[in-house]
């Protein structure tokens, strides 16, 4: 890498990041194989590598625990928005340059929704796939999206060679620090999940949202969507407790609805408000601190 080159988001917006996913090959729900999912080998945006590499640079333990202070610290000046606001102001972020826009990000949360909701699955489950993705309001806030969206894997401890691009953490300082380099890190054998510290993103920032009022299930979706080194390659197992192994397939049931499930028609957000709002007033309350 040219040290001298300045860094700079290598996406422009974030449909591009979702641009990106969707066009790679995602099975049906029914019909999922492991090897169907995800291909970084020969991604079909060049910007996909360079994302990527700043993620695996930055997102070290220090940078967390600085963005858990500023995101979630009691000290925070925070907005408080209804769910239905959020999703809406989410839905701002759209290209201008862009002929597609039908409400996009709309769009991918009620893909989600009701390919689960048309499956008779529990409505909080349908709620996860409305709201899964609601922390994407980071961006909103100013953050790039190496810090918002992507794979997430555990710091604080050795990075996993199955987690996508891990060469790229040779420019993570804490490939190089011996509290944070080798196997356990700082956690202990079997410490659970729970007790980990996850990358930032919108995942771990939505989990925080919502803790107290949604199920383990639920929660366990939310937070650990993106973590596909866990729950695709089979990693991080001497981390596990016995709860988090009692909800990986609940992550694993939910993962196929979150990768851009295609719906027999496209739903129409106006015609479905009313019953989102319906089935969000019965977990949530109604407003959010974000």
């Amino acid at each position: 890498m040219n040290s001298q080159k300045p860094e700079s988001n290598p996406l422009e917006n974030l449909d591009q990041w979702e641009d990106f996913v969707e066009t790679a090959t995602y099975p049906e729900p029914e019909s999922r194989k492991k090897e169907d999912y995800r291909n970084y080998d020969d991604p079909a945006r060049d910007c996909v590598r360079e994302f990527y590499r700043l993620n695996h640079k930055h997102q070290s333990f220090d940078f967390v625990m600085k963005k858990r202070e500023e995101f979630l610290g009691e000290n925070r000046e925070r907005k408080e928005m209804t769910i239905i606001q959020a999703i809406e102001l989410l839905n701002t972020l759209v290209d201008d340059s862009d002929p597609d826009i039908d409400l996009p990000q709309i769009q991918h949360l009620l893909q989600s929704s009701e390919s689960i909701r048309s499956r008779g699955c529990e409505d909080w489950f349908v709620l996860v796939g409305l709201i899964h993705d609601l922390g994407k309001l980071l961006c909103i806030f100013g953050e790039p999206q190496w810090a918002v969206v992507g794979d997430t894997f555990p710091v604080g401890c050795q990075y996993s060679n199955k987690i996508v691009y891990p060469e790229f953490f040779e420019l993570n300082p804490d490939s190089n620090d011996s509290r944070y380099n080798t196997r356990l890190g700082i956690y202990e054998e079997g410490c659970g999940l729970r007790n980990v510290y996850m990358s930032w993103g919108h995942d771990e920032y939505m989990y925080h949202l919502v803790k107290d009022y949604l199920p383990d299930p639920a929660l366990y979706m939310i937070r650990y969507h993106s973590f596909y080194a866990w729950h695709r390659e089979g990693e991080y197992e001497y981390l596990l407790d016995d709860h988090d192994r009692k909800m990986l397939p609940w992550v694993k049931r939910f993962n196929p609805f979150d990768l851009y499930t295609k719906c027999p028609e496209t739903p129409v957000w106006s015609e479905l408000k009313a019953y989102y709002e319906e089935l969000i007033a019965k977990y949530l309350p109604p407003t959010l601190k974000w």
